[in-house]
């Protein structure tokens, strides 16, 4: 199956009207038992406000409330069509092109886009990888913070990135303070199961993994990207690559502050790289509770 393209998706949800429709089936449905009186009602839309009436009580339901749009003046049909922008890209979607798509304000574009991501994350959550049997590539990239002729570890003002991803299967990535044995060996510790398999450079930070998994190391200034043994974190290097030039190309830069959230953008869609047409569907039929 392929992801809709633009006129699918606006004869899906012509206005804000079945964008709201959507919202209700989706998380409530006709035949919902109403949390007032009880009983296995028949919803009713309020032509007053953005809500459903029970037919037994009138008790009323509010579908965006504990979502992202539940404070939003924006239309919700350019809410839907925000998210559906963001699942036609591989290198996200910056606030200055959310302006022009949808001809709001920077500020509120730059917002859309912020708890899009949030959204995002909260879809994907945060699955425990590996396993016995399972092999998880383990790495750290520095981004953001280059001054002119000083890289890498050594530059001031970088954001410290930690990914974690199990071979064939998904990725965690999470920004951390720094890169102690605390940041990053227990990181990896909180997110992968006991007994798998765990490839990393020799990053001292990783040392403490050899108590809980079955640790191999990739000594890259001795023997390249590949060990003796084939053990390797290409994969995960790969990712790194990606965002980062998604990030330069797509939005110049990103501060350490907000950072985290764009890594769980890219996140989202990685782990969906096999089934893209699954990103908009997720989005717009799971709405987990988040702090907006």
């Amino acid at each position: 199956m392929k992801p809709i393209n633009v006129r699918q998706f606006f004869s899906q949800f012509p206005d804000d009207a079945a964008c709201l429709a959507h919202m209700f089936e989706v998380r409530f449905g006709q035949g919902y038992e109403c949390p007032k009186c009880k009983r296995s009602a028949k919803w009713y839309r309020l032509a007053s406000e953005q809500a459903f009436s029970c037919q037994w009580c009138g008790n009323h339901i509010h579908p965006m409330v504990g979502s992202i749009f539940e404070k939003s003046s924006t239309p919700l049909q350019l809410w839907f069509y925000a998210i559906f922008l963001f699942t036609q890209t591989r290198h996200g979607v910056s606030a200055k092109e959310l302006q022009r798509q949808l001809g709001v304000t920077y500020k509120t574009a730059w917002r859309m886009g912020s708890m899009i991501r949030k959204h995002m994350a909260g879809v994907d959550g945060e699955r425990p990888l590996g396993g016995n049997g399972e092999a998880v590539e383990v790495d750290e990239t520095y981004v953001g913070g280059e001054r002119p002729g000083k890289r890498g570890r050594g530059a001031a003002g970088k954001t410290i990135v930690l990914g974690m991803l199990e071979r064939n299967g998904d990725l965690i990535a999470k920004v951390v303070p720094d890169g102690s044995t605390k940041s990053l060996a227990h990181t990896v510790a909180r997110n992968v199961k006991a007994g798998t398999e765990v490839v990393a450079d020799m990053h001292k930070g990783y040392d403490a993994l050899e108590h809980r998994f079955e640790l191999k190391r990739v000594n890259k200034d001795r023997d390249g990207y590949v060990g003796p043994d084939g053990e390797h974190v290409n994969s995960i290097e790969n990712f790194w690559r990606h965002l980062k030039c998604s990030i330069k190309g797509t939005h110049v830069s990103v501060s350490g502050k907000h950072l985290e959230r764009y890594v769980k953008e890219f996140e989202f869609r990685f782990n969906r790289r096999m089934r893209p047409e699954a990103m908009l569907a997720e989005l717009l039929t799971r709405f987990p509770e988040l702090d907006v």
